[in-house]
Parts: C-alpha cells; structure tokens; sequence
C-alpha cells in the first residue's frame, strides 16, 4: 500500500504538466531568494578573487627571492 502510494505520486510528478505548473509555482519564491542572497554572493566572489590576488602575490614574492639567493641567505 505504501510502496503504491509513493509509486503513484512519483509518476505523478513525472508528467510535462505537473512539472510546468511546480516551475511557475516556485519560480517567483526562487526569484525572491536569489535577490535577497545576491550582495552576499558579489561579497563571497569579491573575497575570494582577493584572496586569489594575495596569494599569487606571496607567490611571486618567494619566488623572487628564492631566485636571488643573497637577499635570501641575509634574511636567514
């Protein structure tokens, strides 16, 4: 009884119709959740593009002193 039950809903759910009608229902809630989290996306893209950015810096640094080997046996 169970199991017929759930097969019965998820072939429900399989029809063209039922799927464009669940899209159009939950398209302007999905709209809604997309603008309140789109600052918060621009800020995550924005920190990680900056992080990116110091690391290949502090990369470019060792390599450049790794390069000049006197600056490196001064320090060390």
């Amino acid at each position: 009884m169970k199991e017929t039950l759930i097969q019965q809903f998820l072939d429900l759910l399989k029809r063209e119709d039922i799927k464009y009608q669940i899209q159009t229902l939950f398209a302007p809630i999905m709209e809604v959740i997309l603008m309140e989290l789109s600052p918060y996306i621009y800020t995550i893209i924005t920190l990680v593009f900056i992080i990116f950015i110091m690391i290949l810096a502090i990369l470019i640094l060792f390599v450049l002193i790794l390069r000049n080997k006197s600056i490196f046996e001064k320090i060390f």
